[in-house]
C-alpha cells in the first residue's frame, strides 16, 4: 500500500488568547491507500477539524500535513452544500469546474444520478429534496468525480432510518467497487462504523487516544487495559 497523507504532530488551535479553542494536539497518523478509517469521538473531539485538515480547507496551527496534491479527493458535509439549481446542474459543475467540456459533464452528471438511484430528480430544483435525497445527490456529485480519497463528516446524522439505511448502503457500494478508494469517515453510529470501517481512530479532546483495527477497537477484552477511554466510549459511558 502507498500512502495517502502522513500528519506529524499536527495542531490545531481556532483563534487567540484564552477565548480560543484548541481543536487538535500533537496528532501524528498515516493513512494508506484503500483503508477505511472511521473517525469516533464525543462531540467536539476534532473529528470535523481533522476531516477539514485532510482535505485541505483548513492549515495546522502546529506539525505537518503531508498529502499527494494530485490525488483527486471529494468530501462530504453533514449538511450537503446544494446551490439552488436543478440536481443535474449541481452534479455537473465539478467535472466541468476540473476541465471536463459542459455537454461531457452534464452526461456524466445523468450517469451518477443513476448509479445513486435518483435520475427521476434531474430537472428538480436541488434545494427542494428530502434531506436523504440531498444526501444522495452528494454521494453522487462526489462519485462523478471518481475521488481516490472519499471524505465523510456524519453523512447519514440528520437523516430518518430508511434515508440512514439508503446512504450507507451507496458509501458500502462505492467503498467496495473501488478497492483502491480512501474512506475516512466520521460517525457517531457505532453499529455503522462496524460495517464500514477497517480502522478506528478514537479521539478526545482533539487527541488521539486509540487508532486500532475495527476488530480489535470492538473487543471488550484489548480495550479496558490499553485504551480505557476508547473503551468507556464503546460502553457508552463517556459524556
Amino acid at each position: 500500500m502507498t500512502t495517502v497523507v502522513k500528519l506529524f504532530a499536527v495542531g490545531k488551535r481556532y483563534g487567540r488568547g484564552p477565548g480560543g479553542v484548541q481543536a487538535l494536539s500533537d496528532v501524528t497518523l498515516q493513512i494508506e491507500t484503500g483503508e477505511r478509517v472511521a473517525l469516533v469521538g464525543a462531540n467536539g473531539c476534532g473529528k470535523s477539524t481533522l476531516l477539514r485538515l485532510l482535505h485541505g480547507l483548513t492549515q495546522p496551527s502546529a506539525g505537518q500535513v503531508l498529502a499527494d496534491p494530485a490525488l483527486r479527493q471529494a468530501m462530504l458535509f453533514q449538511r450537503p452544500q446544494l446551490l439552488r439549481l436543478s440536481v443535474q446542474t449541481n452534479l455537473a459543475l465539478g467535472p466541468w469546474l476540473a476541465g471536463t467540456p459542459w455537454a461531457e459533464a452534464r452526461a456524466q452528471a445523468l450517469v451518477a444520478l443513476q448509479r445513486v438511484g435518483l435520475l427521476e430528480l434531474a430537472a428538480r430544483n436541488a434545494r427542494h429534496l428530502s434531506g436523504g435525497q440531498q444526501q444522495r445527490v452528494a454521494l453522487a456529485r462526489a462519485w462523478a468525480l471518481q475521488p481516490q480519497v472519499l471524505l465523510l463528516d456524519e453523512p447519514t446524522a440528520s437523516l430518518d432510518p430508511q434515508a440512514k439505511r439508503d446512504v450507507e448502503a451507496l458509501i458500502h457500494e462505492f467503498a467496495h467497487q473501488s478497492p483502491a478508494m480512501t474512506l475516512v469517515f466520521s460517525s457517531h453510529n457505532l453499529g455503522q462504523v462496524k460495517r464500514l470501517a477497517s480502522r478506528v481512530i478514537y479521539l478526545e479532546g482533539g487527541r488521539v487516544l486509540a487508532d486500532l483495527p475495527v476488530h480489535d477497537f470492538f473487543n471488550g477484552t484489548v480495550l479496558p487495559t490499553q485504551y480505557p477511554a476508547a473503551h468507556q466510549f464503546v460502553k457508552g459511558e463517556t459524556p
